[in-house]
């Protein structure tokens, strides 16, 4: 079975001439820049790591080039052989910044925020690892409904930041101004009104149009800090730079979302096989599938050596083959190699510092509604039945009540205080547990039908037996 796009112009395995190339590698950069960019802004304004930025955005970059070559260019059994981009993903952000607030809160400097951070990613990547062998024959315990509650609930977790950033941002004395709102609402709108446009390559690039737009707006209202930090001309990657360190309680949040990412990665590398007119289902497709998620596994691992955040592959990059009719996976390269380049060059992440808080909020805000948005879509496209109803009113919630009530928790130990604070933990834990232990009608139906057909041609089998055997041989003299 093979998808259905008859418009493209180069397919995965052509080779569009140099020129051609790369201007469609532009197009998947302009696609994924600020989405690769934004989480390690996030994590570092609310963890107050501003002296470390320049270089956590260089390796965001830089890992992004590194496994977009690996994902396309398929090293033994590493790899889709796909044009898929990689990039660091939004989910691991709520679980991400709990790690950090364990340290924080007990007074660690930034290196020892880091240091837990990337340690506990770094373990937390061999999930996938392990996952990509097997990751066919889970569909079974990882449904769409357990998918759908957690990304969801990763994506309400979430807006409280992008939100407080609109307002001002953390440990602001003056949050909530009327000028910090002002300038969030100039993002947000511009960003809104070019998603509405008739033209794809706008609103390809909507999100970061909207970031300009907000930005001049700010620079005007004299919310702008001109004053780029030193920074080295180029950045040089130093494995676990800021050493390594592990705790269980931050630990568990990060494995329960590299299980979901897993399944995540498998979901758009099916909508990419399918874009590029490759199969979407046999030994092609599978391997396809089980390199792909070990691809994700082992880029995010590379990410912690590096110090940078937990990688997975950019759903977006899909509607740029379907835009630009180029498959090729040969295109990967340029863009991997373009990635690199940037990220060799921390000036771009200094430049990235100065951005507003609200008018990074402005965006983030419709970045992680529309990962709730895709929670709720997943949801909305399974068949549901009272029994998964009861799995989503109960894990959310759960998961949703411990972070608006969090003295609910204050009798727990700290280890399970840290574990069960988080809301994706939470939520995840319940929707899993729930769906093993509650029986699923339709399976049960489906049992009892085997159960029948094979009862009922043993039943066949049996009496023909019988009946040979009661019949008189003949005997020859």
């Amino acid at each position: 079975m093979e998808g259905n796009n008859c418009d493209l112009l180069y397919g995965l395995h052509d080779r569009p001439e140099p020129l051609k190339a790369l201007f469609a590698a532009f197009q998947h950069i302009l696609a994924s820049f600020v989405g690769i960019t934004t989480p390690a802004l996030i994590i570092g304004g609310v963890l107050g790591l501003g002296s470390e930025l320049p270089y956590l955005i260089s390796m965001a970059l830089f890992v992004s080039g590194v496994g977009t070559f690996l994902q396309a260019r398929r090293v033994g059994p590493i790899g889709s052989g796909l044009l898929c981009v990689q990039g660091t993903s939004f989910a691991f952000l709520s679980a991400v910044l709990a790690a950090g607030f364990i340290v924080k809160n007990r007074g660690g400097s930034p290196e020892d925020i880091l240091a837990m951070i990337f340690g506990v990613c770094f373990v937390a990547s061999f999930v996938e690892i392990a996952l990509s062998r097997f990751i066919h024959k889970l569909q079974h315990i990882i449904t769409p409904v357990v998918t759908g509650i957690v990304i969801t609930t990763i994506g309400l977790s979430l807006i409280k930041v992008g939100m407080t950033d609109i307002a001002g941002g953390f440990g602001n004395e003056h949050i909530g101004d009327s000028k910090y709102l002002i300038v969030g609402a100039i993002t947000l709108s511009t960003i809104i009104l070019i998603n509405r446009s008739s033209n794809q390559v706008l609103r390809l690039s909507g999100i970061m149009i909207g970031m300009v737009v907000g930005y001049i707006a700010a620079y005007f209202m004299g919310m702008v800090n001109s004053d780029i930090a030193d920074v080295p001309m180029i950045s040089v990657p130093s494995p676990f730079k800021y050493g390594f360190d592990f705790e269980l309680a931050a630990f568990i949040p990060v494995a329960i979302i590299s299980i979901v990412t897993a399944i995540e990665t498998t979901g758009d590398l099916t909508a990419n096989s399918m874009v590029s007119n490759e199969p979407t289902r046999g030994p092609v497709y599978i391997e396809r599938i089980k390199g792909g998620v070990l691809g994700d596994g082992i880029n995010s691992c590379l990410a912690s050596i590096f110090g940078s955040f937990p990688m997975s592959t950019f759903s977006q990059n899909n509607g740029v083959i379907q835009l630009t009719g180029v498959a090729s996976r040969y295109v990967a390269f340029y863009i991997g190699g373009l990635f690199v380049l940037l990220g060799l060059f921390p000036v771009i992440g200094a430049v990235l510092q100065t951005l507003p808080k609200p008018v990074l909020g402005g965006a983030t805000l419709v970045m992680f509604g529309t990962v709730a948005s895709a929670g709720i879509r997943i949801l909305a496209t399974a068949d549901l039945d009272r029994r998964d109803l009861l799995i989503m009113a109960v894990s959310f919630g759960l998961g949703l009540g411990v972070v608006a009530v969090p003295e609910v928790t204050s009798s727990f130990s700290p280890l399970f205080k840290s574990i069960f604070s988080s809301s994706v933990t939470v939520s995840g834990l319940s929707a899993i547990l729930m769906s093993l232990i509650l029986p699923c009608k339709r399976k049960i139906a489906e049992d009892e039908a085997v159960l029948k057909v094979t009862t009922d041609i043993t039943e066949d089998v049996v009496s023909e037996a019988a009946s040979t055997v009661a019949k008189p041989k003949s005997v020859t003299v």
